[in-house]
């Protein structure tokens, strides 16, 4: 399957390496291309760029973007190597994992429900690549733009989900208590940076959280990986 957005521009013979790729290693289970800027079309795009990874704390990232700040293109995601999540602007996975899986969680909506699916691959063994030779142009925000509180909400709401469904048993409750910690003050960030609608989205995405706790655990699996990161503590480490 290729699940592709409406807003992005795919460029001449970006599938050839692709299907090479998966032909390659039949245990990959997902693949992103390189995801460049519509509108600044020497850097890469928020939501993927040079493949998508996570710290310990589960705060998603990716080659070429780390929160806000976005790299220029020089070549230097032109490799092909394996990630941690594919970005949901343009998924291609195995139909018959995407039904193993029973794809993506209906209760997340939109935001991160790639990331939850890709972790949950990593659980079964499986693996997620980057592919550099293809190249496609996303535009973004265009479900919802960066400034909705709504985006602020699911983002957080499911980021916690996801995290309740995957972490390894011996580090779940030590880094629900922080985030949830972390997200207060997220809240406080986001209210003076974006306005007071921004704060009550964070209040209100741990509150479906709770709601959501029993559905939630009844989806956790019976094997979590605890190789899901390369970086730890990447918030401490890129403002401190």
């Amino acid at each position: 399957f290729c699940l592709l957005n409406s807003d992005v521009e795919v460029t001449e013979n970006w599938l050839q390496p692709i299907i090479k790729l998966f032909l390659k290693d039949k245990n990959i289970s997902a693949i992103q291309p390189k995801i460049l800027d519509y509108n600044r079309r020497d850097y890469f795009e928020f939501a993927g760029a040079g493949g998508g990874l996570i710290d310990n704390l589960g705060f998603p990232y990716c080659r070429g973007r780390i929160f806000e700040e976005i790299e220029k293109d020089d070549g230097q995601y032109n490799d092909e190597t394996e990630i941690f999540w594919a970005s949901g602007c343009v998924f291609f996975i195995r139909a018959e994992d995407f039904k193993l899986m029973n794809g993506f969680d209906e209760r997340f909506f939109a935001h991160q429900e790639e990331i939850d699916l890709c972790w949950r691959l990593k659980n079964k063994g499986k693996k997620i690549y980057y592919c550099g030779k293809s190249t496609i142009f996303h535009v973004g925000g265009g479900t919802l733009n960066k400034q909705s509180a709504k985006k602020t909400f699911l983002n957080i709401r499911n980021n916690l989900s996801m995290l309740l469904k995957n972490l390894p048993s011996k580090s779940l409750f030590w880094i629900l208590s922080l985030r949830l910690i972390l997200d207060g003050l997220a809240g406080i960030y986001f209210g003076l940076k974006n306005g007071f609608p921004h704060f009550t989205a964070v209040l209100k995405a741990h509150f479906g959280f709770y709601k959501q706790l029993k559905g939630t655990l009844k989806r956790r699996g019976s094997f979590q990986t605890k190789d899901y990161y390369q970086t730890k503590w990447l918030i401490f480490k890129h403002f401190f």
